[in-house]
């Protein structure tokens, strides 16, 4: 179910200035997801991360972990990049565990568990906030055009990330804590890839190879990780 993908990038920095639009939403909130096959508190989590995919404010992403391996049940989407990438967030809040299901959303906040009515809030309030960064991707064929600009120098470096995901797959769970249950899992992240830091003092403009029918998310992020500066996907 994985896909590796080869992230070549070219980099150019103090290119001459240009117009610079955002992508589908003017501010798109991503809400990552972590959750497990395994974890019978995940599918109400599951199934608010369905909803979220269907609006054009949110970017969703679902990220299976793989320490629930060991209950019964080997979750086949799970990446032990992605149960890293949730101890990065832990470490950063002074956290000491990780836990499922957890959703954060714009790199900042964390949820517990599926909360509709506190997860709507916390979108309007990140999707009200201005970013000094304006990002803007485009595919041509198996390449993605990546152009973003900051209105003032960053207070810390950021990492430009390439995402992959796959929209929708169902599963029939045979053992563990959901057995006999068949889920849909909606925005399954495949890859997620490093392709450069940038500190925003010039235009960035990178050319990133990502082939295949897979969706394309490109996250602008302070290093941590920590708060998402800009975001923009090809679905």
């Amino acid at each position: 179910m994985r896909r590796i993908i080869s992230a070549a990038a070219c980099l150019w920095l103090g290119l001459a200035g240009g117009v610079f639009a955002q992508s589908a939403s003017d501010n798109p909130v991503v809400v990552e997801l972590y959750t497990s096959q395994g974890c019978s508190s995940c599918p109400p989590a599951d199934k608010l991360l369905g909803g979220l995919a269907k609006r054009d404010d949110v970017i969703a992403l679902g990220l299976h972990v793989d320490y629930w391996d060991y209950i019964g049940w080997k979750d086949d989407f799970a990446n032990p990049q992605y149960s890293d990438r949730q101890r990065g967030y832990a470490r950063f809040a002074g956290a000491r565990t990780v836990y499922t299901p957890q959703m954060i959303v714009g790199g900042m906040d964390h949820l517990i568990g599926a909360r509709p009515a506190e997860l709507n809030a916390l979108i309007k309030r990140f999707a009200a906030k201005k970013s000094t960064v304006s990002l803007d991707i485009d595919r041509k064929g198996g390449t993605v055009k990546v152009r973003a600009r900051s209105t003032a120098p960053l207070a810390t470096k950021a990492v430009v990330q390439l995402v992959r995901y796959t929209p929708h797959a169902r599963v029939q769970i045979g053992r563990g804590e959901n057995a006999g249950r068949t889920i849909d899992y909606a925005n399954v992240v495949t890859d997620w890839s490093r392709v450069a830091n940038w500190d925003g003092t010039s235009d960035l403009s990178l050319s990133l190879k990502a082939p295949g029918d897979d969706a394309v998310v490109v996250i602008i992020q302070e290093n941590g990780p920590g708060p998402i500066l800009a975001a923009a996907q090809l679905r």
